[in-house]
């Protein structure tokens, strides 16, 4: 399971080369114990450096079902950045409430995305 990412994944991130915004796909699940109220805490906490860093959510949603694949998520969240300078920042401040987050959930993961024009 995965809920946080190493100091290897962190320095990958710092390290991408790509100028310009970046969008972090997640993908969560639960703790059956609570994980969820604790998860909006985590936004409650984590609002105001999202904010800082220039992010915006796309897109929020609850998983209804899986048509391809076995992993069942609870919730799938799209965050734009204006560059993966600006993540890196706010997942590294000391105030990014990484803890609260990681007493929500069970398993998640976090992708990189960034804009291809072409296939």
């Amino acid at each position: 399971m995965f809920v946080d990412p190493s100091e290897e994944q962190l320095a990958a991130v710092r390290a991408l080369d790509h100028e310009g915004p970046i969008t972090m796909l997640n993908l969560l699940r639960f703790k059956s114990d609570g994980g969820r109220e604790r998860y909006q805490q985590y936004g409650r906490a984590a609002g105001p450096l999202l904010d800082r860093a220039g992010a915006t959510t796309r897109y929020l949603g609850a998983v209804t079902m899986t048509v391809i694949g076995g992993e069942p998520w609870d919730l799938v969240i799209l965050v734009d950045y204006p560059s993966a300078a600006a993540f890196h920042t706010m997942v590294t401040d000391p105030e990014y409430p990484m803890d609260i987050r990681a007493e929500a959930l069970v398993d998640s993961r976090l992708y990189c995305l960034v804009r291809n024009r072409s296939l």
